[in-house]
């Protein structure tokens, strides 16, 4: 096992290694062909369970983690999409460790990826020499997944060209791979028990690639949701931004009052807080005001404050901080977050809120 100690971001495999050996050791259920764990294990393991000390690690309904669980198990793609920041990825990820104990096999999508970062490519040198052969063919993650049985991820598939996307219907639907580049039993690489593909597209870029009918068809669809529940909110908020800081090296967490200041400004800003009040008054931002966008205030809140003067955060460390989450290249954007200080926060009560309101000269 690599030692954790200074990597920035263990994967998910590496990060909860214990919880999965837990779950792998006292799951009794049956399990689909290719698979670690039980759907129930998978379950427990994104959604926790206190009984065998498995963390929470996302928020959301039983019914929808229960559902794509199924749609995996039955060989069907599975689509993620949302609104960005809402946690696609991380689900993706986790899903994928728990299956197939590998959330490695990762195609991140763009508008400069190629059919051979997903599927092979070759050694040049290998290729010259000796000609076309399996020891210079050089795997790309796809055909890992379906060599080892394993869940490929497919970020934001519609920010690929479509003829790169459309690579995927003969491994979604036949299951096989052509290497029409070598003859015999090395021509068709066909999927081992466990293989699927996991996507994620966020609802600003869908419009980006438009993917096909065809490939459409082989994917069932399932909607992320932000998080609607403030006390959820504010615990994964509180949660995340503790674990970032420790890494950081920083000994203190973010003042519970400075981080209530940080959740309900973005669910005010992105209009969670107006859409259950019925209240239309304040305009949404353009800036994606997402829980994951929040993590990382939170995180740079303790950062400035610790790194700079050595003490914990305080609601004008926010106001700096959050200003280039919210401001970005829309003047538009950067008029609103004023107008919300001037006429939201100008009206809480609250020692908090008002060192909030008095450091507002701190925005851009």
């Amino acid at each position: 096992m690599m030692d954790q100690k200074n990597l920035q971001r263990p994967p998910a495999e590496m990060t909860y290694a214990d919880e999965l050996a837990r779950l792998r050791d006292s799951d009794s259920s049956p399990r689909p062909p290719g698979w670690q764990m039980s759907l129930n294990a998978a379950r427990k393991f994104i959604l926790g369970d206190a009984k065998l000390k498995i963390s929470a690690k996302m928020v959301a309904p039983v019914a929808a983690i229960e559902r794509m669980l199924v749609t995996l198990a039955t060989g069907r793609g599975l689509m993620l999409v949302g609104e960005p920041g809402t946690a696609k990825s991380m689900l993706s990820e986790l899903l994928a460790a728990a299956i197939s104990g590998n959330s490695g096999l990762t195609i991140q999508g763009g508008a400069s990826i190629s059919e051979d970062q997903i599927k092979y490519s070759w050694n040049y040198a290998l290729l010259i020499n000796e000609g076309p052969s399996p020891k210079a063919l050089v795997p790309a993650p796809l055909y890992q997944g379906m060599q080892l049985g394993q869940i490929v991820r497919f970020e934001e598939i519609t920010r690929a060209p479509l003829e790169v996307q459309d690579c995927l219907l003969g491994m979604l639907s036949d299951r096989v791979m052509a290497i029409p580049e070598l003859s015999g039993e090395h021509a068709m690489l066909y999927g081992r028990a466990g293989f699927n593909i996991i996507a994620t597209a966020n609802t600003r870029d869908r419009g980006v690639n438009e993917m096909s009918a065809a490939l459409k068809r082989r994917f069932d669809f399932e909607t992320v949701f932000p998080i609607m529940d403030f006390a959820q909110e504010l615990a994964l908020v509180s949660a995340s931004s503790a674990k970032l800081l420790a890494q950081s090296g920083i000994p203190h967490t973010v003042p519970e009052s400075v981080l209530e200041l940080l959740v309900t400004t973005f669910r005010d800003l992105r209009g969670s807080t107006q859409q259950a009040a019925g209240d239309n008054s304040m305009d949404k931002l353009t800036a994606v005001m997402s829980t994951a966008e929040a993590v990382n205030v939170a995180h740079a809140v303790g950062v400035r404050a610790w790194f700079l003067e050595q003490r914990t955060g305080t609601p004008a460390d926010l106001v700096d901080c959050i200003a280039g989450t919210v401001v970005k290249d829309h003047q538009d954007d950067r008029n609103k977050l004023q107008r919300y200080f001037e006429q939201k926060i100008n009206r809480r009560s609250g020692e908090h809120w008002q060192a909030y309101y008095t450091a507002r000269h701190r925005l851009p």
